[in-house]
């Protein structure tokens, strides 16, 4: 039996306001690059993936400011690769230096509030698992999920990223459950849907931007409004 119910954070729970093409257009425009909506998301694709493996080898959290600079460098040449756009370490570090000076908020989608809701309606225990920098308290007082969820717990506080099993312990944790009766659904394959699976935790990919069409090792969701046949499901 389903007792409670995960969440990753950024690309499941919440997402860019403007949005990340509309943040890259405006920094590229800078340097005479244009890009494309759809290349933009093939890149972020591309550049999440490196980010997942840069956290199995030796965390961002670890770096020195250098070994940031590097790695944000290859992960914005990544995503101007997206939309055909090859260029230097050097103008893609520029790039994403100036990528950070746009303001940008982290915003939950519109069909957040509405599952959390119903699914604490239900009886279930919710939480977040995040590998962002920050305290749990901290993230979810800014994106409002405060009495949403039951806790927020980060790579910060736990010491460990997702894919490895301490956070996802400290999930079981924090919830008091087995790990046969937890659902984890997030957006990334290595980090979110085999880090939960390695600790026996069941996975639900949710695949906003359609970059995993036709996946099915695990479920696949396009939208939370999807989770409820999921649960039923399971």
């Amino acid at each position: 039996m389903i007792k409670a119910i995960f969440f990753d954070m950024y690309g499941t729970l919440a997402g860019f306001n403007p949005s990340r093409f509309e943040i890259q257009s405006k920094a590229a425009a800078d340097f005479g690059i244009t890009l494309t909506e759809e290349g933009v998301l093939r890149g972020y694709a591309a550049a999440d993936v490196l980010m997942a493996e840069q956290n199995l080898s030796e965390p961002l959290r670890t770096l020195d400011d250098a070994g940031k600079a590097k790695f944000f460098a290859e992960y914005e040449r990544k995503v101007l690769l997206g939309s055909g756009v090859e260029v230097d370490s050097e103008t893609a570090g520029a790039v994403w230096r100036r990528v950070r000076q746009v303001p940008y908020e982290m915003t939950t989608y519109s069909d957040v509030e509405p599952t959390l809701v119903a699914l604490r309606g239900n009886g279930l225990a919710l939480g977040v698992i995040s590998n962002m920098n920050r305290t749990g308290e901290a993230l979810g007082k800014d994106l409002g999920l405060t009495g949403l969820v039951d806790f927020v717990v980060t790579s910060l506080e736990v010491g460990a990223e997702k894919p490895y099993p301490p956070i996802f312990n400290a999930a079981l944790a924090r919830a008091s459950v087995e790990a046969d009766e937890a659902v984890h659904v997030g957006d990334q394959l290595s980090s979110d849907i085999e880090g939960a699976r390695s600790v026996g935790i069941h996975p639900v990919l949710i695949d906003r931007d359609g970059n995993h069409e036709g996946y099915c090792d695990a479920p696949r969701i396009t939208g939370l409004d999807q989770l409820s046949d999921v649960f039923e499901a399971l």
